[in-house]
Formats: C-alpha cells, structure tokens, sequence
C-alpha cells in the first residue's frame, strides 16, 4: 500500500486528474453498458413474451370450442400438455421440468430447453390453462426459440463496449488537455518566479480565482524575502560601517603599546582599550538587539501595564543622573499593552536616555491610553529635530548633527531599537515638535485587548 501512494505522490497533478477522471468515466460507462445491455434484453424478452401470449390465449380459444388438440399444436411453436406436463398432441416430449410446468401454470414465463436433449438457455415458454369441451383442464403452451434476444444482447455488447472505452478514452484525453491548459498559468508564473529579478513581482490575474490567490501569496513572499535581504545588507553594512572606529581604536592603541613600550603610559592604555572594547560589546549588542526587533523574533506577549513600566523608567532615569528634571503625567492608573516586559522596558529607556541626553533641563512622559491606542509621548526641551530628519531618526546610526554625536554620545541605535520592537507589536513611532521647543517621540501601542 505504501508503494501504490509513494507511487501516486510522484505523479503530476496533471497525471493525478487525468487517472481520476479516467477511472470515473470507466466507473460510470460500465454501469451504463451493463444497464443499457440488461434494458435492452429485457425490451426484446417483453417483445416475445407479447407474441407468446396471443399465441397462446389463441389456442386455447380453439381448444375450448373443441378443436382437437393435435389441429392445434405445431411442431416448434403451440404445445398442448395436460396439467401433469405430459404431452396430449400427439407430439413429442416438450423437455420442460416439473417446477417449469408449474411456473408455466402460473401464466409466468420460463427460458428453457426446446428438447429433452436441448440448450436450457435457447427457448422461450408461455403457457396457459384452458379447459376443453369436457372439462378437463389442458396446459396451452407458445414457446420461441430465442436467437433474436441473443443477437440483440450480442450487437449491444459488440455497440456498447468499444463505445464505452472510446468514450473513456475521450474523457482522459479531454482531462489531459483541460488540466494541461488551466495549469498553463501556474507554469508561467513559475518559470517567471524563477528569472525574476530582484524588486520584481509576479503579474497579478485580474479574474479572482486561485491562480490570483497564488500569485498574490508570492508576492508577498518575496516582499518578505526582498525586506529581508535589506535588513542583512543594512545590518551588515552598519555593523563593518560603525565597529571600524572602535576595532581601529583599539588596533591603534595596541600597535603603540607594542612598538613604543612605556611603563608609565601601560595603565592608561589599557583602560583606553578597555573603553573601547565596552563599547565595541555595547555596540554589537545594540545591533544585534535591534536585528532581532526589526525581524518580530520577540516572545510571545502578555498584558503589561505600561503606566506602571514607565513609573519604573522614569525612576531609573532620575537616579542615573541629576541635570534633567523628569516628570511623568498618567492621567489613568493602568494601561495595558500586548508585549514583554523586558520589551517595554527596553522602549521607555531608550526614549528617556534619548531624551535626557538632548533636554537642556526638563523631560516630561505621558501615558494616554484610549480605546484603540495606548500613547507614549516623550517631550523634551532639548534642541528638537528638524523636519527632514524626523523620518531617518529611526534608522540604524542616523544622527542629526553628527559633528556632535561625541558630545551627546550614544550609537544612533536607541530610536532604531524602539522603533523596531513596537512596530514588532503592531504600533508605530513618529517624531514631531514638543511644545517647549524640543523633540516629541510618539510611540502609539496597540492595547492588549485589541489582540484577543
């Protein structure tokens, strides 16, 4: 049995169809010819049974007003039998058994032998009971000799049969080219899906069928194969782009050590290297947490409280300095949003960092949840970003002024990293102008009721 299914999973789907078909239409034509042939037999036998009938009732009205029974009986056709079968015309014996002489009493018909000696499939019998002018009871038989049926099932036979295959034949051939052409699209696509170069895509069916559901799917499969591909090309050209400075740093200040030895400069070479390799690991950690970000490779979320989240944030952000003034407005004691804590931590933080570093002296967060949004705004007072930058603010390494990224240090990964885990969530970010002049960073979050 498993040899008959691996047998068949290797067949084309053309193939599949065109068997399945076939064996259908030999199914259904072989019901057909043996009921055409059964109807047509028994058409021909209702035929002789006809004829029989007439014959019979005609003898017996001539034996019932006294003609004698041998005027009556002819050889081959009219049989006049007593009711014990046995012959009464002078004729010889009729070759019909006991129980076919009491079914002949019955006025049934009986396909029997014409002989004693005969085909017991050759010869039709019809019979009645009549009596004659003294009362006793004659069995009146008409009999045929049934040729004509035979030749009627044999030419139905000879008809039907071939017919039946050549209409089989017909079915799978038409199956065959039906298939053939409706997959002719399919093959089409995939022979274009195979040259298709990048940033293409599959032509799109007008009519709305399978075909358009499939070259549809492929589409969006590519725009998922297309988007990540850039997201490697981006990733691995930030990362050989933004780790140059800190490996060459660190190449640089090793080289000295090693061709210019100095006991008394060692340690602060050392602690140099040390600066850059932290930041080289901060780096690279960065990176590889926004790649994860941009991708959804999240868990799975639960419901997190995002006042509570940023009550927490905002305290870390106090106690890890003093020159920014940090406020926070909840106007609702909860707003819960679908995400993982380490997730919303990781988005307040980097908000408040981004925003502590740029602030001349006041950050404010707000938590405004509605019914189908939780918004995070972060304002600050800080020197703002302008218009055509509050777009690229979000991707990797973008800074707006790069001739200060020393002095507000940071990687440009902060936004990046917030940007991709909430759109992760279904959200999305934008940048805009704070009342007090500064920046304004607006996350907007599903809240974790819209993904049940």
């Amino acid at each position: 049995m498993r040899t008959v299914r691996n047998w068949w999973n290797r067949r084309t789907v053309q193939t599949r169809v065109t068997l399945v078909a076939a064996l259908a239409a030999l199914v259904g034509v072989t019901v057909l010819v043996v009921i055409s042939g059964t109807l047509l037999g028994w058409l021909s036998l209702e035929s002789i049974d006809t004829r029989l009938r007439t014959e019979a009732r005609r003898a017996a009205s001539a034996l019932s007003t006294g003609t004698a029974a041998r005027e009556v009986a002819t050889p081959g056709g009219v049989r006049v039998l007593d009711t014990a079968g046995e012959p009464v015309d002078g004729l010889g014996p009729t070759g019909l058994r006991p129980w076919e002489i009491n079914t002949l009493k019955t006025g049934e018909g009986v396909t029997g032998r014409g002989a004693p000696d005969g085909d017991a499939s050759r010869v039709r019998w019809r019979g009645t009971v009549v009596p004659d002018p003294s009362g006793r009871p004659l069995l009146v038989l008409a009999r045929s000799e049934l040729a004509v049926y035979h030749d009627v099932r044999s030419t139905a036979d000879r008809v039907l049969v071939p017919g039946a295959l050549c209409g089989v034949l017909f079915v799978a051939v038409a199956t065959w080219a039906a298939v053939r052409a409706a997959l002719r699209p399919v093959r089409r696509m995939r022979l274009a899906a195979a040259e298709l170069p990048v940033g293409q895509r599959l032509p799109v069916p007008e009519a709305d069928d399978e075909l358009r559901g499939l070259a549809l799917a492929t589409n969006e499969m590519l725009d998922r194969r297309d988007a990540d591909t850039e997201r490697l090309r981006r990733f691995t050209g930030d990362a050989a782009h933004e780790l140059r400075n800190p490996v060459g740093a660190i190449r640089t200040q090793a080289e000295v050590a090693v061709l210019h030895p100095d006991p008394e400069l060692a340690q602060q070479t050392l602690r140099e290297i040390s600066e850059e390799a932290l930041r080289l690991s901060e780096l690279v950690d960065g990176l590889l947490a926004v790649a994860r970000a941009e991708a959804g490779a999240g868990s799975e979320g639960e419901p997190v409280d995002l006042v509570a989240a940023a009550r927490s944030a905002v305290e870390r952000a106090r106690s890890g300095q003093e020159r920014v003034r940090i406020g926070l407005v909840t106007p609702f004691p909860t707003a819960p949003v679908l995400a993982t804590p380490s997730e919303v931590s990781t988005v307040l933080d980097n908000l408040l960092a981004n925003a502590t570093r740029f602030a001349r002296a006041l950050v404010r967060v707000s938590v405004l949840p509605a019914a189908d949004v939780v918004r995070v705004v972060v304002d600050d007072d800080g020197p703002g970003i302008p218009p055509e930058h509050r777009e690229k603010v979000f991707d990797r390494f973008h800074r707006v002024d790069p001739s200060r990224a020393g002095e507000h240090g940071g990687a440009g990964l902060g936004l990046a990293l917030v940007a991709g885990t909430v759109r992760g969530r279904g959200g999305a970010v934008r940048a805009d102008s704070a009342p007090e002049g500064g920046a304004r960073i607006e996350v907007r979050w599903p809240p974790a009721g819209s993904a049940e």
